[in-house]
């Protein structure tokens, strides 16, 4: 097993398109965490319309800066790099040529489940997140001549854990979308289409109107997802953020849809054809 969890992080780490995922999910964060809210500020408030002050940009509010964006656009790149650690398999028709080398379907998708939970694609980028962050609120924070007051380190460990297990969540959506539909393309369309089209609609259109959408959306994952953002500190005014459950709940929820999207991953690709 950790033979086959090396060799997939060894591939993944040399692919360019993790470290291109790692890299847009620094930069969105970024630009609309940090750069635009301060391009509009007035004075030491925020602009008028813009949802976010000075305040939410400084070292203290960077728990919630940082998990804003991951229930919709960050939690998108993660679900894309969980469809192509698995679903470059098929797209490369490689399958036969891992199995051959004796090592069990289970054997590999567990290899495969590590490395979308400890690669850059999730733990990793969310570290990464938090230092990229970290370091624009300091920027901020001095140029404001403002006082840097951080988040304990409890605080810190409890948006990181967050951090991650709504970014795994996503990752582990993305292997269960590559096994199921076998192929790379239509996951990665399925899935961005769920998250950044479906689920907002859903939340700004139906739950409105009909009170079983409203109650359904307390059990979908991308939801409970914003509503655990939002207990940490995440502007509630940015997409997919929202307070409609508490944090405990929320953490339940996500952790088991976490469990459900790997264990059938893990049952599809023991059980059905690989080709």
């Amino acid at each position: 097993m950790l033979t086959n969890v090396r060799a997939e992080l060894a591939k993944q780490s040399r692919r360019p398109a993790t470290w291109l995922l790692l890299a847009i999910a620094v930069v969105l964060t970024l630009t609309f965490g940090y750069v635009i809210p301060f391009a509009g500020l007035n004075g030491r408030s925020g602009a008028p319309g813009s949802g976010r002050g000075l305040a939410a940009m400084l070292p203290e509010a960077v728990v919630g800066s940082t998990l804003g964006g991951l229930p919709v656009f960050v939690g998108a790149l993660a679900l894309v790099f969980g469809v192509l650690v698995a679903g470059s398999e098929y797209g490369f028709g490689t399958w036969k040529t891992v199995l051959a080398q004796r090592p069990s379907r289970a054997t590999v998708h567990g290899a495969k489940t590590v490395t979308v939970t400890v690669a850059v694609g999730t733990l990793l980028g969310v570290l990464a997140l938090f230092a990229s962050t970290s370091a624009a609120s300091a920027v901020v924070a001095s140029v404001e001549n403002q006082p840097m007051h951080w988040p304990g380190a409890a605080d810190l460990l409890i948006g990181v854990g967050a951090g991650w297990l709504v970014t795994t969540m996503w990752g582990m959506l993305g292997v269960l979308l590559a096994v199921g539909l076998r192929s790379v393309a239509l996951p990665i369309g399925l899935g961005l289409v769920w998250l950044l089209a479906v689920q907002n609609l859903l939340a700004s259109i139906a739950a409105p109107l009909l009170d079983w959408v409203a109650q359904l959306q307390k059990v979908l994952p991308g939801p409970n997802a914003g509503a655990l953002a939002a207990a940490l500190g995440a502007n509630a005014g940015t997409p997919g953020v929202g307070q409609i459950v508490g944090a405990g709940q929320a953490t339940a929820v996500v952790a088991g849809y976490l469990v459900v999207f790997g264990v059938v991953s893990g049952w599809l690709l023991h059980q059905r054809d690989i080709a």
